[in-house]
């Protein structure tokens, strides 16, 4: 300690603070269970280190307001923003932000309504039930619509911005959806965009990351490819990705649901002559090469 320190100034341990907070238990959890996202994982973590400083401060009466704390993910579907904000939820929650650590996930159904005096009391109760967590508002820009005047939009945004101003101790508000979206709705709503604190993209997974999902995901069903059909599954995802509406690991896990579908429906044609426990857990080639994606029987490997 220097000379020039006061006598009452104290030593912290911010790894100590973070362990005992419980908050690596949470970013180990979001390690095992999203693959990839090397950015947004670190992001988190940039966070989470904000968060416990920011709480040494309060401890010790350094902080004189609080932090803002309310975000912005945005990415194509399927990227993990909803796994993402279930952890933010607990992280906040045991660093001491908010009360319950819940998440109430919506969209603009469940806040606008569809006639004079219907809109705010359906956003005061989802907000009601959001208090001492985290709300976290999908394709957040559908809120907006200037292109219709009699549309209720805008008085559900004046009302969350509002409590994201003054309840600010009590919520927090995570907006995602789409970059370009999201882009043009904090252009046309500078409100939100001053209340957001931190912006996080969530980038689109590699093929090779989707193969590990998939591999994730079956063993999790206690499923496993064969080698054939582990050739049709990389195949499939690079034909697939390329098509519209592709949603990433959502686009992925139901294309394995459906793979499953078929293949119950091969071994029910099969079981005259009896099944084992292998073929019970595997899926083959067949399963995957009947998707519609392989149309075209050049595309076939």
């Amino acid at each position: 300690m220097s000379e020039d320190r006061s006598a009452d100034e104290v030593t912290i341990d911010l790894q100590a603070e973070l362990e005992k907070s419980g908050v690596l238990e949470v970013l180990g959890s979001l390690d095992a269970e999203l693959v990839g996202l090397a950015p947004v994982k670190s992001r988190i973590r940039q966070i989470a280190a904000l968060l416990v400083v920011e709480r040494v401060r309060r401890q010790l009466g350094l902080a004189a307001e609080p932090p803002s704390l309310h975000m912005s993910f945005t990415g194509n579907p399927g990227t993990g923003k909803t796994t993402v904000a279930q952890r933010m939820a607990d992280i906040l929650h045991r660093l001491g932000f908010v009360r319950r650590g819940h998440l109430v996930a919506v969209t603009r159904d469940d806040l606008v309504g569809q006639y004079i005096g219907h809109t705010a009391p359906k956003t005061k109760e989802v907000l009601k039930k959001a208090m001492g967590g985290v709300l976290f508002i999908d394709e957040a820009y559908y809120l907006y619509r200037p292109e219709n005047e009699r549309d209720y939009g805008q008085e559900a945004i004046e009302i969350l911005l509002q409590v994201m101003e003054n309840q600010r101790e009590d919520l927090v508000v995570i907006l995602a959806g789409y970059a370009d979206r999201m882009a043009r709705f904090f252009n046309s709503n500078p409100g939100f965009r001053s209340r957001i604190a931190h912006h996080v993209d969530f980038p689109d997974y590699t093929d090779g990351d989707l193969m590990a999902i998939a591999d994730l995901i079956l063993t999790r069903q206690n499923y496993r490819l064969s080698d054939g059909a582990r050739e049709a599954l990389s195949c499939y995802v690079g034909l697939r990705r390329t098509q519209p509406h592709f949603a990433n690991a959502r686009s992925l896990r139901n294309a394995l649901d459906r793979a499953r579908l078929r293949q119950a429906t091969r071994l029910f044609a099969a079981a005259s002559t009896g099944i084992s426990t292998n073929d019970l857990i595997t899926l083959e080639a067949d399963d995957i090469l009947a998707s519609r994606v392989f149309g075209d029987e050049s595309a076939r490997p």
